[in-house]
């Protein structure tokens, strides 16, 4: 089907992903984008996402909608991260098989593996070990999400695929000084710094985990990517209960040099003083993204220039 002929719903469009996976496929020439304001359409409410999908005849669906949030914020509502999370993923996935909506694209997380995975982590390690304990919740309900797709693919012959991003940052993100992730946090923390005259910054934690980052351009262009490649060449590369791919730079770095590259990117030439007493979640987490590289798709943004993406956008929403 031509791209001016399928009528595409994107969960979550206000959201650093789903407003990516917009651009991506305005870009690409998709004419028929749905999106709906929050207001209007609950996805936490059955009732309402089953009316949408009756009422628009869907073809594609990106499920980018989730609740999110940084080590803080998971810690402090596990309880709404597991609920939110799983209501929304079932309400969609439902919706979208009664409705007859054949190709449905579900986004989880690189938290899906245990906290001690072998380094690099590849598909095979879901379910093979302990989950971060800070994020568990939240994992427990992706790896749901990743389920549901495989099992209305087993009972319905759907084709619902699910890829598992690494840290993500860009425009778009949340800069929430207690609930956003590492990479807004730091840009955030290190501009007030400069504004301020500030010397010294504590960040939390050792600066010793590692960590892979990707920016949300690359991750909306993989996830259309991995929508349209054609059924026999995704299942030639994937198992019926083990379908979910990766989707990464195949590079990390420390903390430390995170924190060092965003010093240089938001301009701050002060010392950087880590807190080893606050948590640093899992030592490692890089995944492998071979499986992607072999399906024809490669991220092209690097970390530096993808932060000053990233700082241009706080800058100019700020």
């Amino acid at each position: 089907m031509e791209p001016e002929a399928q009528k595409i719903y994107v969960a979550g469009h206000n959201g650093m992903v789903g407003s990516a996976i917009v651009r991506q496929l305005t870009s690409l020439g998709y004419k028929d984008i749905l999106v709906e304001e929050r207001n209007r359409l609950d996805l936490l409410e059955q009732n309402q996402v089953n009316w949408f999908f009756r009422e628009n005849r869907i073809d594609q669906v990106y499920l980018a909608a989730a609740k999110v949030g940084g080590i803080y914020a998971n810690n402090i509502y596990p309880a709404e991260f597991i609920y939110e999370n799983l209501l929304i993923e079932a309400n969609v996935i439902q919706a979208a098989h009664q409705n007859g909506v054949q190709k449905l694209l579900f986004l989880g997380s690189s938290c899906i593996y245990p906290k001690y995975a072998e380094q690099p982590m590849n598909e095979e390690a879901l379910l093979t070990g302990v989950l971060e304990p800070t994020n568990e919740p939240y994992a427990i309900a992706k790896i749901a999400g990743i389920k549901l797709c495989e099992s209305y693919n087993r009972q319905y012959g759907r084709d619902y695929r699910s890829v598992m991003p690494t840290n993500l940052y860009g425009p778009g993100d949340n800069y929430h000084p207690e609930n956003s992730h590492v990479v807004p946090a730091l840009l955030r923390r290190l501009h007030e710094a400069v504004q301020s005259g500030e010397k010294k910054v504590i960040i939390w934690g050792s600066g010793t985990p590692k960590r892979e980052f990707l920016h949300v351009d690359d991750m909306a262009a993989a996830s259309v990517y991995v929508m349209n490649l054609e059924k026999e060449v995704y299942q030639d590369h994937i198992q019926p209960m083990l379908s979910h791919i990766n989707v990464g730079t195949g590079v990390d770095c420390s903390i430390r040099e995170l924190a060092e590259t965003i010093a240089r990117v938001t301009g701050f030439n002060g010392e950087l003083v880590f807190d080893p007493s606050k948590p640093d979640g899992a030592p490692r987490k890089l995944l492998d993204v071979s499986k992607l590289n072999r399906l024809g798709w490669q991220a092209s943004c690097d970390l530096e220039n993808g932060l000053r993406d990233a700082y241009r956008w706080f800058l100019e929403k700020d």
